[in-house]
């Protein structure tokens, strides 16, 4: 077997297998045996069966006496039952439609039961579907060496892995031990030897087997940790060898242009806070360099990311530099082209929009407005360099889009967009700088990690005269309350967002779904006032005119999912509210409370809950007390740990690494040994292993 080979490799895994693997992530050797037990059973504890009480989780070795299956009325039901015996007394074991078991377990034998204790109808105690393993026959004499016995599946502590339909953990148990046992002791080890030695970590081969099969929960503890360090040193290796090799790279410089960033500036109705300031400063001393930028501007919602990268696109473009911008969606990518025309009206320079589905330009004749243009046009105007600022999807990385003279490239919610997709938008040996944008504050230790390659630019104040959002917990005795302050703001013609977790009803998640609760809405509770409706299904268009009726001022209400979240900007809503909070993660619902307060009316935030769980409530009162989402990232962090912030949907990273993130040390540590083996040795070649991992791991986290 190969470690980075396919997980078909593995004797017994089908095509079936696999499909259900993949569910999971696993698709290779590597996949499966970095499938982490999520906890342990403790079945190392043997009783014998005159001392099992009911409730408890035991276990038993003992010999079957007898053994039989039967099928209740009209046999739909197969009852297998079983008598063990060892010297103490005799208990009763049943499973339920496995009649296999029958021809599996014989009479005779002898076995291990692991299982929950129960007691039946007649005072008499019982296991019900027990794990079961065989053990070597020792006769009557049931005093079994049991620790001698290469047990699996009781007898000791034993993985539960996190599982899928078809998928149980004894099948996981069987084939990373088959695995193992298939590898013997070859398995590559990434980490270099000085590293395991000098930080007292287990060899990667001891280290498999004892995350997996454990000989003592202390065995588990360490193999943790060694992964742990493994992941995050991993991470970090990445991260820096990325910045060594950006600094090789050819970028076009700029000098700071500034009379006509001062120009601008002055245009504006308020002045520059002091992070605007300092981080415009930090990103302007970049362009001046003659290797690529690779910074992350990360400012709250509201704090004004978009004036600070107007000004890097305005500093390049006065010096016949190109600026492509680049968001997530289209709504968010006619939002920047409207406001970055907006903001350079003044300024000679053309601004375009390119999207999957329409194609404009601003036009310098008429302040304000824009004009259609054909596809073919606008690329032949981008690829003359007549197009200054190009702003779209991911559509501007299609071959078709070719750039004169690319100086910069803007991402909006996307920090891992690397040398391979910059070399994308041009043709030519020099690669863009880079400014990638987020509305996400995170945690210290989780930027420390996955952003060791960006230069970090902080946004940690908002522009002044903003009032704080008054946000409140609402049970559901308070609601008409609040449907009544909605209709008094509405008289004054303030507007409110509703979001709902889900689009359509489910039976399975009792939550509020949109359309349900934009029937009601619109039906019920204020069938005088304009309910509008606004989901991720509807077309782009739909969903440009919905908003361009609620941007107006003709709705009241914008009933809505999740896709509110980033980017839409309604100075007129003053409410926000939140069908199940409890549903969203703070960082999320710190990201719908930024959709109002942006003009000067005090705005207002309700999380509607039906839960009574003081978990529930400990979690949102937090984000009643916070106003800086970055203070709030760290309290999340702490209340539902990184597995669930950040883990492998968001970030790409393994769940143990995720983990680890809160443990500063444990990042510092790694870090130094990082730079310690790159001082040594910056192009890995005494390290083949984990020059190789580095290389897979990019992969793994899809940052190609």
């Amino acid at each position: 077997m190969e470690l980075f080979g396919p997980i078909e490799q593995i004797p017994r895994i089908g095509p079936v297998f696999q499909k259900r693997l993949k569910r999971l992530g696993i698709k290779t050797i590597k996949d499966l045996l970095y499938h982490f037990p999520a906890r342990y059973e403790d079945f190392s504890k043997i009783v014998p069966i005159s001392e099992l009480k009911a409730g408890e989780i035991s276990t038993i070795a003992g010999k079957i006496q007898t053994i039989k299956t039967i099928r209740t009325w009209k046999k739909k039901i197969a009852i297998t039952e079983a008598l063990v015996w060892d010297r103490t007394g005799v208990v009763k074991i049943t499973w339920f439609n496995q009649p296999y078991l029958s021809s599996a377990i014989k009479e005779g034998q002898f076995f291990l039961f692991s299982g929950k204790v129960g007691i039946d109808k007649k005072s008499s105690l019982y296991f019900s579907s027990p794990m079961y393993e065989k053990i070597s026959d020792g006769g009557e004499n049931t005093d079994i060496e049991i620790e001698k016995q290469k047990l699996t599946h009781t007898g000791r502590l034993v993985p539960i892995y996190p599982e899928t339909k078809g998928i149980s953990s004894k099948f996981f148990r069987y084939a990373i031990k088959l695995t193992l046992a298939s590898f013997g002791k070859k398995i590559p080890d990434p980490l270099p030897p000085e590293v395991i030695k000098g930080q007292g970590l287990l060899a990667i081969n001891r280290a498999f087997w004892q995350i997996h099969f454990p000989d003592k929960e202390e065995n588990a503890k360490e193999a943790k940790k060694r992964f742990a360090f493994e992941e995050i040193f991993l991470i970090q290796m990445w991260a820096l060898t990325e910045r060594m090799r950006m600094k090789k790279e050819k970028a076009l410089n700029f000098k700071t242009n500034l009379p006509v960033i001062k120009k601008l500036i002055n245009l504006l109705p308020y002045n520059l806070t002091d992070a605007q300031r300092k981080s415009t400063w930090q990103i302007l001393k970049d362009l001046e360099k003659p290797y690529p930028m690779n910074r992350l501007l990360e400012g709250d919602v509201g704090s004004g990311k978009t004036i600070v990268a107007a000004i890097a696109a305005l500093n390049c473009a006065s010096q016949k530099g190109q600026v492509a911008i680049m968001a997530p969606t289209e709504i968010l990518a006619k939002q920047h082209f409207k406001e970055i025309s907006r903001l350079l009206e003044k300024f000679k320079f053309s601004v375009a929009l390119l999207t999957g589905k329409e194609d404009r330009m601003a036009s310098k004749k008429l302040k304000g407005d824009f004009i259609e243009i054909s596809r073919q046009r606008l690329l032949k105007k981008t690829g003359d360099g007549e197009i200054n600022i190009l702003i779209g999807t991911h559509s501007l990385i299609q071959d078709k889009v070719v750039f004169k003279n690319l100086a910069l490239a803007i991402v909006d919610e996307q920090h891992r967009f690397g040398v391979e997709q910059r070399a994308k938008l041009t043709k030519s040996k020099t690669i863009p700088h880079l400014l990638s944008m987020t509305a996400t504050p995170i945690p210290r230790t989780l930027a420390l990690t996955i952003y060791s390659d960006l230069d970090l630019s902080l946004l940690d104040e908002l522009p002044s005269g903003r009032k704080k959002i008054l946000t409140k917990i609402v049970p559901p005795s308070e609601r008409p309350e609040i449907f009544q302050f909605i209709r008094e703001e509405a008289k004054e013609n303030r507007q409110t967002f509703v979001i709902c977790p889900l689009i359509k009803e489910s039976e399975k998640i009792l939550v509020k779904s949109a359309t349900e609760e934009y029937e009601k809405l619109s039906k019920e509770i204020f069938p005088d006032l304009q309910v509008g409706l606004l989901h991720g299904k509807m077309k782009p268009k739909e969903k440009e005119k919905i908003m361009r009726i609620f941007k107006s001022g003709r709705l009241n209400i914008l009933v809505s999912t999740s896709v509110v979240e980033v980017g839409i900007d309604i100075p007129n809503a003053t409410i926000m509210v939140v069908e199940g909070s409890d549903r969203f993660g703070l960082a999320q619902l710190h990201q719908f409370r930024g959709r109002v307060g942006r003009n000067a009316f005090q705005s207002y935030c309700f999380l509607f809950t039906d839960s009574g769980s003081k978990k529930t409530y400990q979690r949102l009162k937090a984000l009643v007390e916070a106003e800086d989402g970055f203070k709030l990232s760290e309290k999340d962090l702490e209340l539902r740990g990184p597995g669930e912030l950040s883990g492998k949907k968001q970030w790409g990273l393994p769940d143990l690494a995720m983990t680890s993130l809160s443990d500063l040390n444990l990042i510092k540590t790694t870090k130094k040994e990082v730079i310690s083996i790159l001082e040594k040795d910056a192009s890995l070649k005494n390290y083949p292993e984990l020059q190789e991992r580095i290389q897979k791991f990019k992969k793994m986290i899809h940052l190609s």
